[in-house]
């Protein structure tokens, strides 16, 4: 690693920071978020924002609940790079099959400099209060872009969703062409090292945002971001080798979605649902790095009993225009699922705490489930 190279040096992990810069008084825009569930009733979000959208200098902030993500404590976390040419964006979390929670960002110079970095630190006891929490010194585990969460392999492996953009020009040439796709990575040994194992690639690719599901055949099936929906690759080799991309049955308006394996043997997706509105292409193209995007309405939960061909049942989450890029978890008999909302506007990131039988039923019958729970909000 080139210690020289800023891009390539860890930021600083910082716990309940005093700097005004952090404040959500100060803060003038968020976004992407991401969720994770204990089973002690402590539930963390973690997005990013800054001073300005998708500049230099976005910084990671993590919240915390304890009581299921009723109300969140204001104890923080926040994860600044201290060189102020270097962002910080599209994070995740992810609690892995040993309990141990992960803290994902990437970091690069400017909006695209054409390799990126994926970065982690892990909290080996996450269930502890919030002062005992410890992570690791952030390490770089991958090149490109991952803002979904890593999928685990029934036989064990787990297989990690990172990119490197094509949507918009590189401003940098690090020689890694043959990286740019929808990129697998793979860890055999738990999280100790990792790798690039293979690619897919996709016809009117996006910012790919991609994400790996587990058929119950050993299928391993990627649906990516694309301009025109959602494009979709197979593979028979636990993720080394890929079919042709193309189009998929499930439509999309151009945005983050999330799929994955609930406990039950369903398949939940969180997606924009009947949308009325599609991208203009040529429009989009004349726009800069933050774009305006159209369709991003009716947020609706689903379940699939068929391995994603029909849907069950629906649930919508959020009607609003802009209410997109959900993450979700299952813990306890409940699905936590958190998106943006008017990001640059509004600025709210928000929760909502939902169980399977009310995705199929169609409306909310629990008591203890609520939809569109703000938990965080920027007033900059």
């Amino acid at each position: 690693m080139d210690y020289l190279d800023p891009a390539m040096t860890p930021a600083i992990l910082k716990f309940n920071p005093e700097e005004n810069e952090f404040q959500d008084s100060v803060r003038r825009w968020q976004a992407a978020p991401s969720v994770e569930a204990l089973d002690n009733g402590s539930v963390f979000v973690i997005f990013y924002g800054g001073a300005e959208p998708e500049v230099p200098g976005n910084y990671i902030k993590v919240i915390i609940s304890t009581d299921r993500g009723l109300t969140f404590s204001g104890d923080s976390i926040v994860i600044k790079h201290p060189d102020p040419a270097i962002r910080l964006y599209d994070p995740n979390i992810w609690l892995d099959p040993e309990g141990r929670l992960w803290l994902f960002w990437n970091q690069g110079r400017g909006f695209n400099d054409g390799r990126a970095g994926v970065w982690a630190s892990v909290c080996q006891h996450p269930q502890v209060p919030f002062r005992e929490l410890t992570f690791s010194e952030p390490r770089r585990i991958a090149n490109g872009v991952m803002i979904n969460k890593p999928l685990v392999l029934s036989s064990g492996e787990w297989l990690l969703p990172c990119a490197i953009w094509i949507s918009e020009p590189p401003t940098e040439d690090h020689g890694l062409q043959d990286e740019y796709y929808p990129n697998v990575y793979i860890s055999s040994d738990r999280g100790k090292t990792f790798h690039l194992l293979g690619h897919a690639d996709m016809p009117n690719r996006s910012f790919d945002e991609h994400m790996l599901y587990e058929k119950k055949d050993g299928t391993i099936w990627m649906l990516s971001r694309t301009f025109d929906g959602i494009g979709e690759s197979f593979s028979k080799d636990k993720g080394r080798t890929w079919s042709a991309g193309r189009k998929c049955h499930i439509d999309g308006p151009c945005s983050r979605f999330f799929i994955r394996r609930l406990s039950s043997g369903n398949l939940l997706m969180v997606n924009h649902y009947q949308f009325e509105e599609r991208i203009d292409l040529e429009e989009i193209r004349k726009q800069g790095p933050v774009k305006s995007w159209r369709g991003r309405t009716n947020l609706t939960a689903m379940i699939s009993r068929d391995e994603g061909q029909t849907w069950a049942g629906t649930l919508l989450l959020d009607p609003r225009n802009d209410a997109a890029y959900p993450d979700a978890t299952e813990r306890g008999g409940f699905i936590y699922i958190t998106y943006d909302w008017e990001r640059v506007t509004e600025r709210e990131i928000l929760l909502s705490r939902i169980t399977e039988k009310e995705i199929l039923d169609g409306v909310i019958s629990s008591p203890d489930s609520f939809l569109a729970h703000t938990i965080n909000k920027a007033y900059g």
